[in-house]
């Protein structure tokens, strides 16, 4: 076999054009080809290849190369090394470099063409060319290219040069992989540009390239090792020299530039992949990118390479032990022993910083080993995981199940975690010192099932530990820890038990946040455990989807909990938590809840602090009010303090005043009682000096009560005796009952001089009120209020009424003449 050939060559000395730049040109090839033309070419080559070919085999001269170069200078000139893929499948390799004589843009190409399909002898990668002895300076004599059967490999691109190369670029390594992989994955995403002193490092850079990437893609990775414009040259991997460095380029200009002759750069690449091959080459064993492609996985799989690396004694990051850790977990029966071992000793060597995701990526790969590795494998796995738990904190780490520590192995693993652990995790159980905030429960939760895992005794312990969780829990729920906390409960008896009962200890307290723990996790109290709060929590949600009035609700979630408030008061106040919450019950619900139980229950479950809210923050409308007030007056005497007592008073003469049980001396004790509840509330005060005025407008009034309220003059009484008056109960009276109006107009035109307040509203009452009413009757029920007037007064008060009621009768000095009048009969 032998190699079709293009020989390229520039202008001879004289000829116009020969230093000309082709602006169009890609690759190495930037001569325009001015008087450029092919000195020989292997018969067979179609011409639209050599067309194509021109465009790529010219060459530029560096920036500010000399028009006559030396022979020393000359040497100086970089060679352009290319694979071009060319529009028809084929490739081309070629090596372009600058000839002697006068004209720096002198230059002789040499290249061989692949068809499609086709590839270097020995599948050689195209890099290997690089330096081949048979490349040629000179166009070959009689027009004819000679038989070229390889291009064998030049001793100046060996392992050891290499290997000196890839350390020295180390800054650089991972960056151009990621980049390279990108490539790989995706040919037409961006160009990658080398910039570097000399093309022979640009070449280097290839060869390290295709010792990384997949032999695919190695096969078709484009290159050229110097060009002088990047931005329009076809390859895939352009090198360029620093004068003709790109500036900074953003994310959409189709260039990665990486100056390895500028700074070094900083931060992490984010490709597990890449950071792996830089880490195999710097530590100068490129044969085991070989070595990992016999293990199974996608092309640029980060696994494979990590565990190879690991294997051969490599340093790896986290994030490459990561990626080891689960690809062998993903293809438990990939490795054979040996390097199951070599792996799991790399994975759990002391001394190394270990993130949340590479232990994760250990406890799969434990679970995925067990059974089907030896015990010391696992064992050592799970110590490991162990050891991270307790003394790294991350509540997300599980620990490992019991087998990770069975047989002869697995005893001495755990016996050794004991005595290097056993101190730190009581001291940790007893303080819960590295959790993080919102995590106490998961790490009480860790750290209890490691206990029980190495049967370190904790139990004095526990009692501290299940309190903290149990205020964990309502504080902060159970989150993404609810199935471990569910395991744990389910494997530890005495945790359950510990954990349930002081859950329903607290639940009096915190009813609502009891609930939401419930909603969220299924708590498992169906077993012999009373737990009355806890049940009723659990059966509050469907309680109150049932409907009906709260009274019964709480019915509902008290027979939930199976316990009567007799036997348990603290139940009544799990319920009233459950059932009105942060509201208060209404005075009817109140005295309903006092009489369905006792004081002393309410008393010894500090729910009757609620009823007395329910008796003091009724409105003035509510009758139960007063009737509660009389109930918790008797029922709690000594727990009322003196200003609610007061008012409760307050309500309690109300209800004397309905019933007509009320002592003398009514404005009086009224006057007191609010005097003894400031500040009083609104309702009771408005209800029992609204009570007052509804009896002292009522006809069968003590009149002494009457004269004692209006010479009170106190402003609060008297206003709501106005208030009470314009009733619509009261209303309705006047327009229907002659001697109610009598009694009114009797009573409104008396005691003008009780005082300013008496003044104020009685002639509003008799404007405003009165003589609306009396306007609107007929004459015959006008002359019925007369009649009553004088039948309850004296001709003088009906004489006074004739006169007020009569039409034009509205004057002061005449309402004054009729006031005098009726104070004198």
């Amino acid at each position: 076999m032998s190699l079709a050939q293009l020989h390229y060559t520039s202008a001879s000395a004289g000829d116009d054009g020969g230093g000309d730049g082709n602006e169009d040109g890609g690759g190495g090839g930037n001569g325009d080809g001015s008087g450029a033309r092919f000195t020989a070419v292997t018969a067979g080559i179609p011409t639209p290849v050599l067309a194509e070919a021109e465009r790529l085999l010219g060459y530029e001269p560096p920036t500010g190369a000399p028009y006559h170069p030396t022979s020393t200078e000359l040497r100086s000139f970089p060679e352009a090394f290319s694979f071009s893929a060319l529009s028809d499948g084929s490739h081309m390799l070629s090596r372009t470099v600058a000839l002697g004589g006068p004209g720096a843009g002198r230059f002789h190409a040499h290249a061989v063409h692949l068809p499609a399909g086709e590839r270097l002898p020995g599948d050689a990668l195209p890099i290997t060319a690089w330096r081949s002895p048979n490349w040629a300076s000179t166009p070959p004599d009689g027009g004819v290219p000679g038989r070229l059967a390889s291009l064998p490999a030049s001793a100046a691109s060996g392992p050891e040069a290499l290997n000196d190369f890839a350390v020295s670029r180390s800054p650089w390594l991972a960056a151009v992989f990621a980049d390279l992989r990108r490539v790989g994955e995706e040919p037409s995403s961006a160009r990658v540009v080398l910039v570097e002193r000399q093309g022979a490092d640009v070449a280097r850079w290839i060869a390290l390239a295709g010792a990384v990437l997949p032999p695919e893609n190695a096969q078709r990775l484009t290159f050229t090792t110097y060009t002088r414009r990047p931005e329009r040259s076809p390859h895939q991997v352009v090198g360029v020299l620093p004068d003709d460095a790109p500036g900074p380029a953003g994310p959409d200009s189709g260039l990665r530039v990486h100056n390895c002759t500028g700074p070094h750069p900083e931060g992490p690449v984010g490709d597990v992949w890449a950071e792996t091959c830089a880490r195999i080459w710097r530590s100068r064993s490129p044969e085991l990118f070989r070595t990992a492609t016999e293990l199974p996985g996608e092309p640029f799989a980060a696994g494979p390479l990590a565990v190879t690396a690991l294997c051969a004694g490599i340093t790896l990051g986290p994030d490459e032990r990561a990626a080891a850790a689960d690809w062998a977990a993903e293809r438990p029966y990939a490795l054979d022993e040996e390097r199951t071992r070599l792996l799991t000793d790399a994975l759990t060597a002391p001394g190394i910083d270990r993130t949340t995701a590479e232990l994760s990526a250990v406890a799969g790969l434990l679970t995925a080993l067990e059974g089907r590795s030896p015990a010391a494998a696992t064992a050592s796995l799970a110590a490991l995981l162990v050891t991270e738990a307790v003394r790294g904190g991350d509540v997300t780490l599980e620990p490992p199940a019991r087998p990770a520590f069975a047989g002869p192995d697995g005893e001495r693993a755990s016996a050794a975690l004991v005595t290097a652990l056993g101190d730190d995790l009581r001291t940790e159980l007893a303080t819960d010192g590295s959790a993080a905030p919102g995590h106490g429960v998961a790490r009480a939760v860790q750290l209890l099932r490691i206990a029980r895992l190495l049967d370190v005794d904790c139990a004095d312990l526990l009692p501290d530990v299940v309190r903290r969780m149990a205020r964990s829990l309502l504080d902060e729920g159970a989150a993404d820890c609810a199935p471990v906390l569910l395991d744990l409960l389910d494997e530890q008896f005495d945790v359950r038990t510990a954990l349930l009962g002081e859950l329903d200890r607290i639940a009096p307290h915190d009813p609502a946040g009891t609930e939401r723990l419930l909603t969220g996790v299924a708590l498992p109290f169906t077993g012999a455990q009373a737990l009355p709060h806890l049940r009723m929590c659990a059966a509050a949600p469907d309680a109150r989807a049932g409907g009906g009035d709260r009274v019964s609700m709480l019915n509902t979630v008290l027979r939930a909990g199976g316990m009567s408030p007799f036997a348990e008061p603290l139940v009544l106040r799990t319920g009233l938590g459950l059932v009105w919450g942060e509201d208060t019950p209404t005075a009817g619900e109140a005295r309903l809840l006092l009489s369905g139980t006792t004081s002393d229950a309410h008393r010894t479950a500090g729910t009757w602090s609620a009823l007395l809210a329910a008796a003091l923050g009724a409105p003035a409308d509510d009758e139960d009010a007063p009737e509660l007030a009389h109930d918790l007056l008797r029922g709690f005497p000594q727990e009322i303090g003196a200003r609610a007592r007061s008012a409760l008073l307050l309500l309690e003469f109300a209800r004397e005043l309905r019933s007509g049980a009320a002592e003398p001396g009514w404005a009086e004790r009224a006057r007191k009682l609010c005097a003894g509840a400031e500040p009083v509330e609104p309702g009771i005060r408005d209800q029992a000096f609204g009570v007052l005025a509804g009896r002292l407008l009522a006809p069968d009034r003590p009149e002494a009560e009457l004269y004692a309220f209006v010479h009170s003059d106190d402003t609060d009484l008297i206003t709501a005796y106005g208030r009470a008056a314009r009733h619509e109960d009261v209303l309705a009276r006047l327009r229907a009952e002659p001697a109610h109006a009598a009694d009114c107009f009797t009573v409104w035109t008396s005691h003008p001089h009780a005082g300013p307040a008496w003044n104020e509203t009685r002639t509003a009452l008799l404007e405003e009120v009165l003589r609306p009413v009396v306007r609107a009757l007929s004459t015959g029920e006008v002359a019925a209020v007369e009649e009553a007037a004088a039948r309850a007064g004296s001709s003088r008060t009906a004489e006074a009424f004739r006169a007020w009621s009569r039409p034009g009768g509205f004057g002061r000095r005449l309402g004054s003449r009729l006031t005098a009048r009726v104070r004198r009969s």
